[in-house]
C-alpha cells in the first residue's frame, strides 16, 4: 500500500468514515419507514386493499435487491466511491419525484427506483469499512454503523407521524423533507471517502484471483446468507407492519404508534453493540447466534401471542436488542471472517442480495396472509417460524476460537 493511500487512512478517517456510513444508514431506514405510519393514507387515496399496499414495499425492495450484486462488482472494478455518490444523488432526487407522483403506478415506478439506488449502497459501503476499519474492532465498527438504521428507522415513523396525523400535512410531505438529509449526505460522502487505487489492488501479490463460484463454495458463507434471509424476513414484516398493526389490532394511534414502533430500533442500539462487543470478545460468531436467534423467536411470537400492552412493549424492546439490526454487524464479521479478500463488495453485496429476497417477500405475503385470515397475527409466526430454520443452520457454523481477530 502506497505512502499517499496510508496517510490517506488514519485512525482518524476509518472514524469519518464510520460516521458517515451511519447517516447514510439512517436516511436509507428513515425514508424507508416515512412509509409505514402513512400506508392507511395511502391505501384511502388509491383505494388500495392490504395485498396491494403490502405490494408497495415488496416492488421497492426487488428494485433494492437487484442492484446489490452489479454494485458490488462495479465497486470493486471502478472503485466503491464512484458507485455510492451517484446512487446517493439519484436516492434523494427520486424521493421528491416518488412524492409528487398522482397514481399508485407512477408512485411504484418512482419508489422503486429509491430501492434501485439505495441498493448500490450495502456492497460498497462495507467493502470500504472493511478495508478501513483496524481487524480487532471490525464487528463493533458495523455495530456502529448499523446503528444509523435503528436510529433512521425510528427517526422515519417520527417525521410521518407528527406531518401527517398530528400537524395534519399531507401524506407525501414526508418524501420532500427527507430528500434534504439524503443530498447533504452525498455530499459528505463525496468529500470523505478515499480508498486504494484499483491498480495498486490489482498487483498487490497477496491478493488471490477472485472467482464468483467461490462464495458458494464456502460453507460458513452459505450458512450466513441462510441465516441473514431469515433474520431480514421477520425484521421487514415487523417495520413494514407494525405501525398497521399496532392502529387497527391494538388500537394504538397518532404519535403513540411511532414511539411504540421505535422501540425496536431503540433497543437495536444497546443490543448491537453488546453483542457485537461480546462477538469480537469472543473471537466467535457462534455462540453469539446461537443465543440471539432463539430469543428473537420467542419476542417475535410473543408480540401477536398476548392480549397484553405491558408483554407488547417487553416483546418489542426484546426482538429489537436480539433482532435483525443487531444480528447484522455478526453475521458481517462471518462474511468478512471468510470472503476473498479481493472481491470484498462483491462478498457483501450477495450476501445482502440473498437475504434481502426476504424483505420482497415479507410484506406482500403478510398483507395477503392478512386479507386471507382476517388477523396479521399469522404473519407474525411465519417470521417466528423461519428463526427457527435460523437457528439450526447457526449450529452447523465451524469456527476456530480468535480466527477472526487473529
Amino acid at each position: 500500500m502506497n505512502d499517499h493511500f496510508k496517510k490517506q487512512t488514519s485512525n482518524k478517517y476509518w472514524m469519518k468514515l464510520v460516521a458517515v456510513f451511519t447517516l447514510g444508514w439512517l436516511v436509507i431506514y428513515a425514508a424507508r419507514t416515512i412509509l409505514n405510519p402513512i400506508m392507511g393514507n395511502i391505501k384511502a387515496d388509491f383505494s388500495l386493499n392490504n395485498g396491494q399496499v403490502g405490494l408497495i414495499m415488496s416492488l421497492f425492495f426487488i428494485g433494492y435487491t437487484v442492484t446489490q450484486i452489479p454494485s458490488g462488482i462495479m465497486g470493486d472494478k471502478v472503485g466503491r466511491k464512484k458507485i455510492l455518490v451517484p446512487s446517493f444523488v439519484l436516492f434523494g432526487v427520486f424521493m421528491v419525484i416518488t412524492g409528487m407522483m398522482p397514481s399508485y403506478f407512477l408512485f411504484i415506478i418512482a419508489w422503486v427506483i429509491v430501492g434501485l439506488a439505495q441498493g448500490m449502497f450495502y456492497g460498497p459501503q462495507y467493502a470500504l469499512s472493511s478495508e478501513a476499519i483496524p481487524k480487532k474492532n471490525i464487528t463493533l465498527g458495523s455495530a456502529l454503523i448499523n446503528s444509523g438504521m435503528a436510529f433512521g428507522t425510528s427517526i422515519g415513523y417520527f417525521i410521518s407521524s407528527i406531518t401527517v396525523s398530528e400537524m395534519g400535512m399531507n401524506w407525501r410531505m414526508p418524501f420532500y423533507i427527507m430528500a434534504v438529509p439524503i443530498l447533504i449526505i452525498a455530499f459528505l460522502m463525496y468529500q470523505i471517502i478515499k480508498e486504494r487505487p484499483r491498480k495498486e489492488i490489482k498487483h498487490d501479490e497477496n491478493v488471490m484471483p477472485f472467482k464468483m463460484s467461490s462464495l458458494f463454495n464456502n460453507r460458513n458463507l452459505i450458512l450466513a446468507y441462510i441465516i441473514i434471509f431469515c433474520s431480514i424476513y421477520g425484521f421487514f414484516m415487523i417495520i413494514t407492519w407494525l405501525p398497521y398493526y399496532l392502529e387497527t389490532e391494538r388500537g394504538i394511534n397518532g404519535a403513540q404508534v411511532a414511539f411504540v414502533a421505535s422501540l425496536v430500533p431503540w433497543a437495536a442500539i444497546p443490543g448491537s453493540l453488546f453483542f457485537s462487543w461480546l462477538s469480537d470478545k469472543l473471537g466467535r460468531r457462534r455462540p453469539v447466534l446461537m443465543v440471539m436467534l432463539p430469543l428473537a423467536f420467542i419476542f417475535t411470537i410473543s408480540i401477536v401471542f398476548f392480549d397484553n400492552l405491558a408483554i407488547l412493549y417487553i416483546a418489542l424492546i426484546g426482538y429489537g436488542i436480539v433482532g435483525k439490526i443487531s444480528t447484522n454487524p455478526v453475521l458481517i464479521a462471518v462474511v468478512s471472517d471468510n470472503a476473498p479478500k479481493s472481491a470484498l463488495g462483491t462478498s457483501f453485496s450477495v450476501y445482502n442480495f440473498i437475504g434481502m429476497t426476504a424483505s420482497i417477500l415479507a410484506p406482500y405475503i403478510t398483507g395477503f396472509l392478512t386479507d386471507l385470515t382476517g388477523s396479521m397475527a399469522i404473519g407474525f409466526y411465519l417470521a417466528a417460524a423461519l428463526l427457527v430454520v435460523g437457528f439450526i443452520v447457526a449450529i452447523l457454523l465451524k469456527e476456530n476460537k480468535n480466527q477472526a481477530i487473529a
